[in-house]
């Protein structure tokens, strides 16, 4: 995949890793229908997945729901009681500085639950 989807993907990518230097990104869920599989940023826990669909890239924060979101930046996946998501579709722009906020937040989360 080398279209908005990968760009996007690519992004979001910088901006975690701006947010939070020490986060780690790892592959999982290789399967036959998506031999690429999901990319997975992690510290002190899981902090969110990231998807590509025809239509979007979805970034899946597994605490979403437990997360403060002032910016509105949750777009989907909104009724869940743990996970909320953020849907990109082609075109769309991210508040990068509200983005970085919620990584962050989504750390510390992970540390307070992890006792560190």
């Amino acid at each position: 995949m080398s279209d908005w989807r990968s760009e996007t993907l690519a992004h979001l990518r910088a901006l975690i890793k701006a947010a939070d230097p020490d986060v780690t990104e790892d592959v999982k869920w290789r399967k036959p229908s998506n031999p690429a599989g999901v990319p997975v940023w992690e510290h002190a826990g899981l902090i969110c997945t990231g998807e590509t669909y025809k239509d979007k890239v979805k970034l899946t924060f597994a605490q979403g729901a437990s997360l403060d979101d002032p910016a509105g930046l949750f777009n989907a996946s909104l009724d869940g009681g743990t996970r909320r998501a953020i849907d990109l579709h082609e075109g769309a722009k991210i508040d990068e500085k509200a983005f970085k906020a919620l990584i962050r937040e989504a750390v510390q989360l992970n540390a307070a639950r992890a006792g560190k």
